[in-house]
């Protein structure tokens, strides 16, 4: 089985390494407010509505369920070759958010009326996450 050759350790740490990333993305300090405002959203507006647990497990799970997978293609490539290395994995993980994470959403995005800057913020989050999490996952194979 595939999932049992999987280094569930490399795993974690990527999940957690992609909440952490995304954590200080969007933190008060960096691009929030830059967010939110272009969103069309004022100070006094919170996000994610009245369930906040909700939407933060949300974050959680899908952050480990981006691991997983990228875990599944990066075994599946070193496998094809073995000397898929640590590059390879980061650059795995870049190509996989920039050619179907940041392409899929961009008429999410466009068709919600938020525009381009707000799909690039949101993007350039999930590309930075998923290219540090190939990183991690294939320097631990």
């Amino acid at each position: 089985m595939i999932f049992s050759e999987l280094n569930w350790l490399a795993v974690a740490v990527a999940g957690i390494a992609g909440i952490t990333i995304g954590s200080v993305w969007f933190g008060p300090k960096t691009f929030y407010p830059i967010w939110w405002k272009l969103q069309g959203k004022t100070s006094d507006q919170t996000p994610g509505g009245p369930n906040m647990g909700a939407v933060f497990g949300g974050t959680f799970a899908a952050a480990f369920v981006q691991s997983i997978s990228l875990a599944l293609v990066i075994d599946l490539a070193y496998k094809v070759d073995p000397n898929f290395g640590v590059l390879n994995g980061g650059v795995a993980g870049a190509f996989l958010g920039f050619g179907i994470g940041a392409a899929s959403s961009l008429s999410h995005r466009l068709f919600a009326g938020q525009g381009f800057k707000v799909w690039l913020l949101e993007v350039g989050q999930d590309i930075v996450s998923l290219t540090a999490m190939g990183l991690i996952i294939a320097s631990w194979r």
